[in-house]
């Protein structure tokens, strides 16, 4: 539950909150300050919700909010992170994703102490031990949510974020067209996205997506996490895994899976695929659609600007077999 602690609507952001190119956006700031200059924005933010404050220390891993750990006046810990530019309710759809994972799915998630328009602070977890036995409750985890929450439709009852861009969970019937419309075709019309491709590539993204009855069994959704990447996954002080930083909806169990399989992770976590696959007793072409599934991620990846490990290489890979101009992929 949120806390009562004044967590109210702030002022938009001056002139000097500048955006994520700190150094190059605000005058008399080098670069190499600028970890400072989050650290402060994050303090103010805090003191502006009633919060005491001893000492901020940034958080690693995340790459869209301004997040820390904060040690309290009373030396409490809490986990805490902002955004720079207009309010949004990134921080209020993140509440509410966690506690639908928590209430409906039987997942762990942090407790929400603030979600405001700018501000989110969170109970503090630990880091993930990277073993087998953590990625195996891992796995029971993630069957339990995926096998105890099957729906009717696909979506969920407000629209989402996925990282700082709009995720459309407009409830659907129809989970092939969902896929393709609200989490595949839906990113063409970014600016970045659509100058990575050419036309002959989007018609191929197209055909892919009308192909996707053939290739994807339709079944009823479940809920899902939806950005379920190692860095969203932590743990409790006895080392029980903790979801973070969720874009739920009721979608296809792939959405979750692809997420894991297609992003860096350790060896250890192998051992979550064998478990899943044993517990839901998932057909066994499920590792065929992984690069269906995670199409969604890498097309996000490239209209956020962070095409920086070959995010449209894999996209034309993907899609090559749907062109029919009869050249490669582009590379």
């Amino acid at each position: 539950m949120v806390s009562t602690r004044s967590c109210t609507r702030f002022r938009p952001a001056t002139t000097g909150e500048c955006g994520r190119n700190g150094a190059l956006a605000c005058p008399g700031r080098t670069w190499s300050d600028f970890q400072v200059f989050e650290e402060e924005i994050l303090i103010k933010r805090l003191l502006d919700a009633g919060y005491a404050v001893r000492e901020v220390k940034k958080a690693s891993g995340g790459v869209i909010a301004m997040s820390g750990l904060v040690t309290l006046a009373d030396d409490s810990p809490v986990f805490a992170k902002t955004l720079l530019g207009p309010d949004r309710d990134i921080f209020t759809v993140e509440a509410a994703g966690l506690a639908e994972l928590r209430e409906t799915g039987g997942a762990i998630t942090p407790e929400v102490l603030c979600a405001s328009s700018r501000l989110l602070v969170l109970e503090k977890m630990q880091p993930r031990r990277d073993d087998e036995r953590f990625w195996e409750q891992l796995a029971h985890t993630a069957a339990a949510l995926h096998t105890s929450t099957t729906a009717e439709r696909f979506g969920w009852h407000r629209p989402g974020w996925l990282g700082r861009l709009r995720q459309d969970n407009t409830w659907d019937s129809d989970g092939h067209a969902f896929l393709a419309e609200r989490r595949i075709l839906r990113w063409l019309s970014e600016p970045l996205v659509e100058a990575a491709f050419d036309a002959a590539e989007r018609q191929a993204l197209e055909r892919l997506c009308a192909a996707l009855p053939e290739l994807v069994p339709d079944r009823p959704p479940c809920l899902t996490h939806g950005d379920l990447w190692q860095e969203n996954i932590v743990a409790t002080a006895d080392g029980a895994p903790v979801l973070i930083d969720p874009a739920v909806s009721y979608n296809w169990p792939e959405i979750d899976l692809s997420m894991l399989w297609c992003s860096p992770r350790p060896p250890a976590s192998d051992r979550f695929f064998a478990v899943y696959e044993e517990i839901t007793g998932i057909d066994d072409g499920w590792r065929d659609r992984m690069d269906l599934f995670h199409l969604r991620e890498l097309l996000s990846v490239i209209a956020h600007d962070d095409d920086d490990w070959g995010a449209a290489e894999t996209v034309r890979r993907i899609i090559a077999p749907f062109r029919r101009d009869g050249g490669p992929a582009r590379i």
